[in-house]
């Protein structure tokens, strides 16, 4: 895997590298000693798979609160989308800047999203798939929101934004709470 730093200070992209032969390819997407490496403490503790069925369709931006740091890695397996990272960390010097990236499932790229930021994702294709993986577990009493359209952040979107859940949509103005 190949790391990329962004503009979000302890984000990444992660170029998967490709070992091809005549039967196909092998790519590793997960290795804890090369994470290390880059000073990231980051141990897989949950995954899920997200499919999302109409193009236009926001999940996010979500964050969690202390006492959890959650870390998430993200990769698009079918389609194609928009994800979004905001950086709520007061002492960050990135500290309220946002980063948006457009995946696809054919570009063998994961996001890394480091622990205090909100992460988000809207879909530019019907029908795409992603999965993402946590530390630390789930937990919904530490969830937190901030809605996609909120002045503090001025977030562009590519295209419009046709669906998005009624609790993401419902957020208050940004406060910090990290």
């Amino acid at each position: 895997m190949k790391f990329s730093a962004t503009t979000i200070l302890g984000a990444y992209v992660l170029d998967l590298e490709k070992r091809e032969d005549d039967r196909g390819f092998l790519a590793r997407t997960w290795d804890r000693r090369d994470i290390a490496k880059h000073g990231i403490d980051f141990e897989i503790l949950e995954g899920y798979t997200c499919n999302t069925l109409k193009k236009g369709t926001l999940r996010g931006p979500h964050y969690v609160i202390p006492p959890h740091k959650e870390t998430k890695l993200t990769r698009v397996i079918r389609g194609s989308l928009y994800e979004v990272i905001v950086d709520l960390r007061p002492d960050s010097s990135t500290y309220k800047k946002w980063l948006g990236l457009t995946m696809s499932a054919s570009d063998y790229k994961m996001l890394l999203t480091p622990p205090g930021c909100a992460h988000a994702v809207l879909t530019l294709e019907d029908d795409t798939e992603y999965i993402s993986y946590y530390a630390p577990p789930y937990d919904a009493d530490h969830e937190r929101g901030i809605r996609y359209d909120d002045p503090a952040f001025n977030i562009e979107w590519p295209i419009p934004i046709s669906s998005v859940s009624e609790k993401d949509s419902s957020w208050p103005d940004f406060k910090q709470e990290l």
